[in-house]
């Protein structure tokens, strides 16, 4: 299997020898994606060489993104030792790595070179082995000593290491081969980094910067809302923090730090490893043969390639001014915080630090986000979900910013003469610019509400026609809210979930907002009792000459018919009837036929057995004439009746569909 002893990445063409220069780490990016991008910076005069060190778990990234901006020059290769660095690198040795775990093993794995001894009765031979063997001092606990076996030009002999001055190998290149094994020790006795070093070509001096995405934790956002101690004041005092980690490893000193809240598409991919494409095993030719390709067919005809979409303009970052607030000597407000400066695109909101920051390898840190005064109401926002009886004490928070405020936990103060009183916690979903949220903090057990839902089903309308009745009907439910309050309440907003398919009617739809999945429905100061209807339409189709009579006769007496439209379906009922009592008089005649028939046949069998009886055989052939009189009879009277029958059904068949209303 073929090694990798090292990665080889070509940005460009690569040219002639460089000076090295040292990478500093200038400017740092963490996205709520899970990544934070580094960048470094190096002033460099004409060709030059970088190295970058990186942790092991984090080079593929680092192959994915590593970035090179150079205005002034072109990018060469990038070369990074292998994933496994030791084991490759002693592959070309005549040993491996445990063999220098001590001098026993290296000279058993080096068995058969040429020795040197040097001391008081040097010799030269080859090593034969080495061994550990145990001794015991006079006045002393147990040991080991070395022992070794040479072959020399005398023959074979033992020598024990501590009577040795020193032991060398006469083969020079064996003795560089042990040199360089060591030296590779030493290189990557940090087995957890990977260093890259990356080529440049350029002339005159210039300023290099080089960047890569990474895995980081997430930063996370939290805020402090002070309400006023005037619950009618209109605004409230939002301050933002983020909290953050640099397990980066490495320390950030003097970096610009930039939060990015938004939801990119990150990814990874195991460059850092060796892959092998399978091949098909074709027979070995003996002619003149050729081997054409599989045809995979078209995809369509060729085409011309698509222009490259214009890169958006950079969006402009907002200008850090100075807050200009009153202090109101009763409630005296939060100290203001040096805000980030803050900026916004297509799909992210980016937070820039005031200052540079500073911070070791492993520490968290909390930086100040945003102080804004945002206009804010106290409301009370009942959620069945999360109180059946009460509503949550909230704040309707709008965002006049010029920027979007990213999620994050809130805790909620309010400001009064004595200092801020706590109110409780809040969730704060991601906020655009002027957009709105209700933070939801407490239960208002001032307040209770009891809610009831009722049904009815109303006829709109109904049509005859072809046979088939259609009912258009409202299915209405009405919703009934009953509040009772202790004391004076702020506003108070409902929220009902909505129903697919279903209109809103009451309250006025027009001052109803709608969420994802509710209505949101402001009650006016001091309602007691609040009606929520909603309506969907319902549309049922009868087929008339399929209703049962039991049906058709309900359908006749609903006084929610009109009255045209149930004369009609008396009608119906009328027609329905007769054919009834025709069907039923057609099969008790031929219930009748049939019991004849019975007659007839048991009397063909007695005049069988009566064969020499005369008186008695002429009266069953008297009774077997009646009866086959009775059944001729019988047979035109179902005849007739089926007759009948079949014009009272056409009758009732051309009755529905000539029915219309």
């Amino acid at each position: 299997m073929a090694r990798m002893v090292a990665l080889v990445l070509v940005l460009l063409v690569a040219g002639r020898a460089a000076d090295a220069a040292e990478l500093a780490l200038k400017r740092v990016m963490l996205s709520t994606g899970g990544v934070g991008y580094l960048e470094y910076e190096a002033t460099v005069d004409g060709d030059a060489v970088l190295t970058l060190d990186v942790a092991l778990d984090q080079v593929d990234d680092v192959l994915k993104s590593l970035v090179v901006y150079d205005g002034a020059g072109t990018a060469g290769e990038i070369t990074l030792p292998g994933r496994e660095p030791l084991a490759e690198s002693f592959a070309d040795l005549p040993f491996d790595r445990d063999a220098l775990a001590s001098e026993t093993a290296l000279l058993n794995a080096l068995s058969g070179a040429q020795i040197r001894i040097a001391g008081p009765h040097p010799v030269a031979g080859r090593l034969i082995h080495a061994e550990d063997e145990p001794v015991r001092a006079a006045d002393g606990p147990a040991g080991t000593r070395l022992r070794l076996a040479v072959l020399t030009a005398a023959g074979l002999q033992q020598f024990a290491l501590a009577e040795t001055d020193s032991i060398a190998f006469a083969d020079p290149a064996l003795q560089a081969q042990i040199d360089a094994a060591l030296a590779r020790i030493a290189a990557y006795r940090a087995a957890g980094r990977r260093r890259l070093t990356l080529t440049l070509h350029g002339a005159g001096r210039r300023t290099v910067r080089v960047g890569y995405v990474v895995a980081m934790p997430l930063w996370k956002a939290s805020y402090r809302l002070s309400l006023p101690a005037d619950p009618q004041a209109g605004t409230a005092r939002l301050q933002g923090w983020a909290v953050l980690e640099n397990f980066s490893g490495q320390a950030w000193h003097g970096v610009e730090l930039t939060l990015l809240s938004g939801n990119p598409v990150t990814f990874r991919q195991a460059l850092y490893e060796s892959y092998y494409v399978p091949r098909p095993a074709v027979p070995v030719e003996s002619g003149s043969r050729i081997l054409p390709p599989a045809d995979t067919g078209t995809v369509g005809a060729a085409s011309s390639p698509q222009a490259a979409l214009p890169a958006p303009p950079p969006a402009a970052r907002e200008a850090a001014a100075p807050r200009a607030r009153a202090m109101a000597a009763a409630a005296p407000e939060p100290a203001a915080v040096e805000a980030a400066r803050a900026a916004e695109d297509a799909t992210q909101i980016a937070f820039t630090a005031a200052e540079k920051v500073s911070v070791e390898a492993g520490q968290s840190l909390v930086l100040p986000l945003l102080d804004r005064d945002l206009p804010a109401r106290q409301v009370d926002l009942y959620q069945p979900a999360a109180d059946a009886h009460h509503p949550l004490a909230a704040v309707e928070l709008t965002n006049a910013g010029d920027t979007g405020l990213p999620p994050g936990v809130l805790t909620l103060y309010r400001l009064g003469a004595d200092g801020a009183a706590y109110l409780g916690d809040a969730r704060l979903a991601a906020l655009p610019a002027g957009d709105k949220r209700l933070l939801s903090f407490a239960a208002d057990t001032k307040v209770t509400i009891d809610r009831s839902t009722a049904e009815r089903r109303d006829l709109v309308k109904a049509t005859v026609a072809e046979g088939v009745m259609r009912l258009t009907r409202t299915w209405r439910q009405t919703t009934t809210y009953r509040i009772k309050s202790a004391g004076a309440p702020p506003p108070l907003v409902l929220e009902q979930k909505r129903q697919p398919g279903w209109t809103l009617t009451a309250p006025d739809p027009r001052q109803v907002e709608l969420t994802a999945g509710d209505y949101r429905i402001p009650v006016a100061p001091g309602t007691a009792e609040l009606a929520v209807v909603e309506e969907r339409p319902l549309l049922e189709t009868v087929q008339l000459a399929d209703l049962h009579d039991d049906a058709l006769a309900a359908y006749a007496a609903a006084s929610e018919f009109d009255p045209a439209l149930r004369k009609a379906l008396a009608g119906l009922a009328a027609q329905r009837q007769a054919v009834s009592r025709q069907r039923a008089e057609l099969d008790r005649l031929k219930a009748h036929r049939a019991e004849l028939v019975a007659d007839e046949t048991r009397l063909r069998d007695n005049l069988a057995a009566l064969a020499h009886d005369a008186p008695l055989r002429k009266r069953v052939l008297d009774k077997f004439a009646e009866t086959e009189s009775a059944i001729d009879a019988a047979s035109e009277a179902v005849a007739k009746a089926s007759a009948a029958l079949a014009t009272d059904e056409a009758a009732l068949a051309s009755y529905v569909a000539g029915l219309k209303l």
